[in-house]
């Protein structure tokens, strides 16, 4: 790989000439300066990043924090997988690298303690994107409140330069429910995600006040609390399944406890939909393939990568810009898992909310 230095000497002129040269300094003159990028072409000069980063005090790297807490396989989750895809996409579109970090509290480098800031210091990116943390994280709340520019996916941490990128998911959980009521449903069941994040929070919202919007008693029993994972939707059914008076309909915060929702109805030989309508959230792939198939709320996962992507380069490329605040639309997707072949005709596929 051609260096600087040897750059400088094909050129015949000093090493501070050419690095002034590629950074387009007026110091160097017009006929030198196209003299030594038509080399530096030639010989496929790529200047160094680290150098570069010192010269413009920029790295072009986002820092990406994606924890969904212990026992959780966050990078084989479909949702972060559809995001991070979305955000790897938007991200180089914008000429920015991505560095993922890793989750589970190693030091600084230097052997200190576990601080996301200091390893974001440490490391030199420009910005931060952070997704399925724990909203009681000191140290996320410590990187929300630093002056580096920085926006969380599904939640909102507050913060000088801290933005955000959200689902419409109060508006699709009510989505969810209106369409079990106009289906007929009047016992309605939720499992909802861990309610120490903001989905969890506000699909649970979305599921009350619908019910209230209906007319319906919200019951205790009838709110299981789950994880957004397989295992919890297939024990919260379980124990839906064996109230004195069950559900005919579950509402499921994720698809994967949709999913799992399913096995338990099928193990205990209850039909879906014909006893027992279920509805997931997210439209992962999954949701289309297994039997019935899933109704769902469909999130643009790849959209909100994107989403987050524009918004943390606006912020790093002008530090005035006021924090991103997006709404990703959702919509309700329906097909066999919550209505009948007979009313299937009649109703419609799609219903869309958002902004």
């Amino acid at each position: 790989m051609t260096t600087i230095q040897e750059l400088a000497a094909q050129s015949g002129v000093s090493v501070a000439t050419v690095s002034r040269a590629l950074n387009g300094s007026p110091e160097v003159s017009e006929a030198t300066r196209d003299r030594i990028l038509e080399l530096a072409r030639r010989l496929d000069y790529t200047p160094s990043a680290a150098a570069r980063a010192l010269v413009r005090r920029r790295s072009h790297v986002v820092g990406v924090i994606l924890d969904t807490g212990p026992g959780h396989p966050d990078l084989l989750h479909p949702f972060f997988q559809e995001v991070l895809v979305g955000l790897k996409h938007g991200a180089g579109a914008g000429g920015y690298d991505l560095l993922l970090f890793a989750s589970d509290q190693p030091g600084n480098g230097f052997g200190g303690t576990h601080s996301y800031l200091r390893r974001a210091e440490h490391h030199g990116v420009d910005g931060v994107v952070v997704m399925g943390f724990d909203g009681r994280d000191p140290e996320i709340n410590k990187l929300a409140e630093s002056k580096l520019a920085c926006i969380a996916v599904d939640a909102d941490l507050g913060g000088p330069r801290t933005g955000y990128v959200m689902s419409e998911n109060r508006e699709g959980a009510a989505l969810a429910v209106r369409h079990l009521y106009e289906l007929g449903h009047r016992r309605i069941a939720t499992i909802t995600g861990p309610l120490r994040t903001w989905p969890g929070r506000d699909r649970l919202e979305g599921y009350r006040s619908e019910l209230a919007a209906c007319g319906l008693e919200e019951r205790d029993e009838y709110v299981i609390a789950g994880d957004f994972y397989d295992e919890s939707g297939y024990r919260g059914t379980r124990d839906l399944l064996a109230l004195d008076e069950p559900p005919t309909a579950v509402f499921a915060a994720s698809d994967l406890m949709a999913a799992g929702a399913l096995r338990a109805a099928h193990e205990l030989g209850v039909r879906v939909p014909d006893d027992l309508a279920v509805i997931g959230f997210d439209d992962i792939g999954l949701a289309s393939l297994i039997q019935p198939q899933l109704t769902t709320v469909r999130q643009d996962m790849h959209g909100m990568g994107e989403a987050a992507a524009r918004g943390i380069a606006r912020m790093i490329e002008d530090p005035e810009a006021a924090p991103v605040r997006a709404f990703v639309p959702t919509r309700l997707v329906v097909r066999a898992s919550s209505v009948t072949q007979a009313s299937r005709a009649k109703t419609p596929t799609t219903k869309e909310v958002g902004t």
